[in-house]
């Protein structure tokens, strides 16, 4: 029976870049083995949700799994608290969070707190500490992911979803004040539960000798805590019942594990593997082969290519997508390619050097395996893939034609 490896390469389309002559990473970098996947499979070019559509990568993810998130979407947070391995019980909250550095105005310097933390470990201990004197039946529970992330879940009677984020999503801006945003009596007091948390934070990183040994080095403190994203979870139909398959996800990063599993996926850690630049991408390619050994759809993700674009590095998400590359040669040199489908795409485009950020463009995406009709497009690219065989396709699409290939959909009628 066929099988299906689902690549996606986080971030991975962009525009053309003026300072690599009007091109895109995607055709500067040297990648002999996907453009080899283009030139013998079918290409195209998709939009995660619909055209111009800006998406996160939860709902771009759900998207490509055959879930239309206008329908199921409640927020990031329960993804991340599901990729961080945490329970998600009846009536929790849950937020995703950034680590991020402040004055004493409360104004944010860093929204990342430069990035990688390496003592995060040690302040999450301190931020589970923390106790809601107001509501006292409310459970505080922080988990550090990687690098700047973690989520929080916050626990207790009459809590809810409908809150702002304290991220403002920009610096020289002080830290936003959560809201409420339904006039309901759940949402003000979650709401007054998050301003106090944020506030008892600060009070508890500013001076912590942590932070006070990343100064003496030169580094940004991690002193405060970015929520946003709250979210409650949606029970989802998984895909192993809704195509009598057996599927493993391969990501690095607690959101794409949680979006996985949400959706009925097996997890499988690879050593290694940070979600980003520093990901060990080919212990995660090496990890998939083994897994297409047991399983009908493995799904390989890598971030590094959106952690280069977020820092405006064009040349950092190059040489990512050329280490993504070997990895793919890796693959194809491991695996039976007449039983193995490839399949290789973004989950959205962000933009290195207009906006650092994503944008609603479209990606480039292909499908290599025996049953597949070739194109005439030879490299794997966003301006190529234009005029490739399957044309301009949704994200909700991708899963059927997927499916479809490893004989996997149920006749529509008689």
């Amino acid at each position: 029976m066929p099988r299906a490896l689902l690549v996606v390469i986080d971030g991975g389309a962009d525009r053309p870049l003026p300072s690599l002559n009007k091109r895109t990473p995607f055709e500067v970098a040297h990648k002999p083995n996907i453009d080899n996947l283009a030139k013998n499979g079918i290409t195209g070019i998709m939009d995660p949700i619909s055209p111009g559509v800006r998406v996160g990568s939860d709902t771009a993810h759900l998207a490509l799994f055959g879930y239309n998130p206008y329908e199921v979407y409640t927020g990031r947070g329960p993804f991340e608290a599901l990729g961080a391995g945490l329970e998600l019980k009846p009536g929790d909250v849950a937020f995703r969070c950034n680590f991020a550095t402040v004055d004493e105005n409360l104004k944010v310097i860093d929204r990342r707190a430069g990035r990688y933390i390496e003592e995060a470990d040690e302040l999450e201990k301190v931020i589970n500490s923390i106790k809601i004197e107001k509501y006292p039946d409310v459970e505080i529970i922080f988990k550090h992911t990687v690098e700047h992330r973690g989520v929080l879940i916050l626990r207790g009677s009459n809590l809810s979803s409908k809150v702002s984020n304290t991220d403002p999503h920009a610096t020289g801006v002080r830290v936003a004040k959560c809201v409420p945003l339904e006039n309901t009596e759940a949402a003000k007091r979650t709401a007054e539960i998050v301003n106090e948390f944020t506030k008892k934070v600060y009070e508890l990183l500013k001076d912590h000798p942590v932070n006070k040994k990343r100064v003496r080095e030169g580094k940004l403190p991690a002193n405060i805590v970015l929520v946003r994203g709250a979210g409650t979870l949606y029970k989802l139909k998984p895909l192993c019942e809704k195509y009598h398959i057996k599927c493993a996800c391969i990501a690095g990063i607690a959101l794409i594990k949680g979006v996985a599993k949400a959706v009925g996926m097996n997890i499988i850690n690879v050593p290694g593997a940070t979600g980003g630049l520093d990901t060990n991408v080919m212990a995660k390619a090496k990890y998939a082969v083994e897994a297409l050994k047991k399983y009908d759809l493995v799904f390989l993700h890598i971030k590094g290519t959106d952690a280069a674009s977020h820092d405006g590095k064009a040349w950092a998400k190059i040489r990512m997508i050329e280490r993504i590359d070997k990895a793919i040669g890796y693959i194809m040199n491991k695996v039976d390619l007449d039983d193995v489908y490839i399949v290789i795409t973004s989950d959205h485009a962000t933009l290195t050097e207009e906006t650092r950020d994503h944008s609603g463009d479209f990606v480039p995406i292909l499908i290599h395996g025996p049953a597949v009709f070739p194109d005439d497009v030879k490299t794997f690219s966003e301006r190529t893939c234009i005029k490739g065989g399957l044309g301009r396709i949704s994200g909700l699409d991708l899963m059927n034609i997927i499916m479809n290939y490893l004989n996997k959909i149920e006749k529509f009628g008689e």
